[in-house]
């Protein structure tokens, strides 16, 4: 699968704590994994994760004191964020069973564990010291490779060049797009498009107006106080999407599930409720015309 092979590696798993101290954008991967475990140890949980559980307590690092207390509405939106993004690789794993996902900017998501069919090729793009988190406290086989890149930066696509994209590739971005500028998402997007043609990517944004208060400092859901989100995108940004390149093809909107209660109620109904609907996170997925045979 890989364009310059690497050796196997044996999987492992760190049981002794890990102390790390990740801040700025990285320690957004922290926030979410204190809430996606939170989610994850109710017994009527919408996503069952049981290595986000097995994280927060082997990874040392002040939660609590640092994040605040997990809020259960947070915990259950950024879970159904997730089971939203494990149902778009899984129908691309029905289609293309032995194609590679990349995750872009990843940090400790264990979408993997709860995806793999068995055949999947992951690549994992981050920056070095949330990679490094992941690789002592994560385990990694065969079929799991990491690539340390900064792709806030232009051009560092060098990642790209180590995949090959022959049996299907699925382009990843939970979480992160928003922490870019609208110009680098653009070039990133475009060069997916260009790079791996019959591909796909999904990812997910926030919208003007909360970018514009995570701009100017404004704490985010749950009182986290978010870092900057130079990017947002509202329901007409398809248009914008379709002027990137040529070959995005599709453009779909991917809702969020249904959930537990009033929370997991009104985030899966957002788009139909008038106060919520130009004010929303999305979900975006995007397919890119296949190369002429």
């Amino acid at each position: 699968m890989w364009a310059s092979p690497s050796r196997p590696e044996k999987r492992r798993t760190v049981q002794s704590p890990t102390t790390t101290d990740l801040t700025g954008v990285a320690e957004t991967t922290l926030w979410t994994l204190h809430h996606r475990a939170a989610e994850a140890a109710r017994k009527d949980t919408v996503l069952p994760d049981p290595q986000a559980v097995r994280l927060v307590a082997q990874v040392n690092f002040p939660f609590r004191q640092r994040l605040g207390r997990a809020k259960p509405w947070v915990a259950q939106t950024l879970a159904l964020r997730a089971l939203a993004f494990d149902r778009v690789v899984r129908a691309f794993l029905s289609e293309h069973p032995e194609g590679t996902v990349i995750a872009l900017g990843e940090g400790l998501e264990t979408t993997f564990w709860r995806v793999d069919n068995g055949q999947v090729q992951w690549v994992s793009v981050d920056l070095a010291d949330p990679l490094e988190l992941r690789t002592l406290v994560l385990p990694r086989g065969r079929r799991q490779r990491h690539i340390p890149c900064d792709i806030s930066r232009d051009p560092d696509s060098r990642w790209m060049e180590l995949v090959d994209p022959s049996r299907g590739v699925l382009v990843t971005a939970q979480g992160l797009f928003m922490y870019l500028e609208a110009a680098r998402v653009h070039k990133l997007i475009a060069a997916c498009a260009e790079t791996f043609p019959g591909g796909s990517m999904v990812f997910d944004t926030v919208s003007h107006r909360f970018s514009a208060r995570c701009r100017t400092g404004g704490k985010g859901p749950g009182g986290y106080r978010l870092p900057p989100m130079p990017w947002g995108m509202g329901p007409d940004g398809h248009r914008t999407l379709q002027a990137i390149h040529p070959a995005i093809t599709e453009i779909r909107d991917i809702p969020l599930p249904a959930g537990r209660g009033l929370t997991g109620h009104v985030v899966s109904r957002a788009a139909s409720l008038p106060l919520l609907r130009s004010n929303r996170p999305l979900i975006t997925n995007l397919h890119f015309r296949a190369a002429p045979r």
